[in-house]
């Protein structure tokens, strides 16, 4: 029964997610506002919606170490699962403002939970408004250094009319709000169940199943031969997690982790994992990923999971 509750409420989150995204597409098509800014904030913002829900309804229900172990284990399964199968799939190119720019503001982000977690094992108000300041800081300055960059054809290119974007807007967040009230009840009822901690239910099945629709792009884009995903858009995805989505979180409710392992081995591999990315596309051929990079990160993927179950 928590198991079916757990894919009802991914299933609903999903949904909600895609119906959130066409409506704030839709939306910002309708009021002018150019593909740049709908593509690195809007998108963005939708895209991290099934993150953010469940870690703030995990957290207000006392689940604090489900809100964390989403989010970290998001940002393991984007760069080690999405990442892995996407290029196994088919080589990616890499533009250079991976390593100019969102690769460092990823590990700036990454470093800056890990110190406020190992300060005082909560992220209160404070610390989550500096996540999120850093996040509008980050955003200004896309908009402002990168008008002219090229941006991937949105998947909702044509605006909707507005009672269909009234009603994705409301079926999206109704999706959201009840998804991550399944899932929450499910992956809590698990844990007990089977006398795991929530840390495990959130790093492996909760974070995973955020990730979905990420892998089915990225595995669809290269099914199409289309460019619909590439390695700025999980780097960007797993920025967003922590700053805004840890950053939203802790602002409206301290975060506080109660089992160390997080602390201790998740939030490393979280590190280590995004730190080998920068050599693997500097090297031995520069700006370009393909499925050995693949299969290396695949690897550390399982083996993560390996030592968390």
């Amino acid at each position: 029964m928590n198991f079916l509750l757990i894919i009802g409420g991914l299933v609903l989150l999903i949904f909600g997610g895609n119906w959130l995204l066409k409506s704030a597409v839709s939306l910002s098509l309708k009021l002018k506002i150019s593909k740049v800014v709908v593509g690195m904030t809007v998108v963005s913002f939708a895209t991290s919606a099934p993150e953010l829900i469940v870690s703030i309804n995990a957290a207000l229900n006392n689940s604090s170490d489900l809100a964390l172990g989403n989010v970290i284990g998001s940002n393991i399964a984007n760069l080690g699962l999405v990442l892995g199968v996407t290029l196994l799939l088919g080589s990616m190119n890499v533009s250079k403002n991976f390593y100019r720019v969102d690769w460092p503001v990823m590990m700036i982000a990454s470093i800056l939970l890990f110190l406020f977690l190992t300060n005082d094992k909560v992220i209160v108000q404070y610390e989550g408004i500096l996540l999120f300041t850093f996040l509008v800081i980050f955003i200004i300055y896309l908009l402002k250094t990168q008008k002219n960059n090229n941006i991937d054809k949105l998947e909702y290119d044509i605006p909707l009319s507005g009672i269909k974007t009234t009603f994705y807007l409301v079926m999206g967040g109704l999706g959201l709000w009840g998804g991550s009230e399944l899932l929450i009840k499910g992956a809590t009822a698990m844990a007990l169940d089977f006398g795991v901690t929530e840390r495990v239910i959130g790093v492996t099945i909760v974070s995973v199943g955020t990730s979905v629709p990420e892998l089915a792009a990225s595995i669809i884009a290269v099914i199409k031969k289309e460019k619909a995903i590439s390695l700025g858009n999980l780097i960007g995805s797993n920025i967003f997690n922590i700053l805004a989505v840890i950053g939203i979180t802790s602002i409206i409710t301290p975060i506080s982790l109660s089992d160390d392992r997080l602390l201790t081995s998740d939030v490393f591999w979280m590190l280590g994992i995004s730190l080998i990315t920068l050599p693997m596309v500097l090297l031995p051929t520069k700006y370009r990923l393909n499925w050995k990079n693949g299969l290396v990160l695949l690897i550390s993927y399982c083996t993560f999971i390996y030592f968390t179950l």
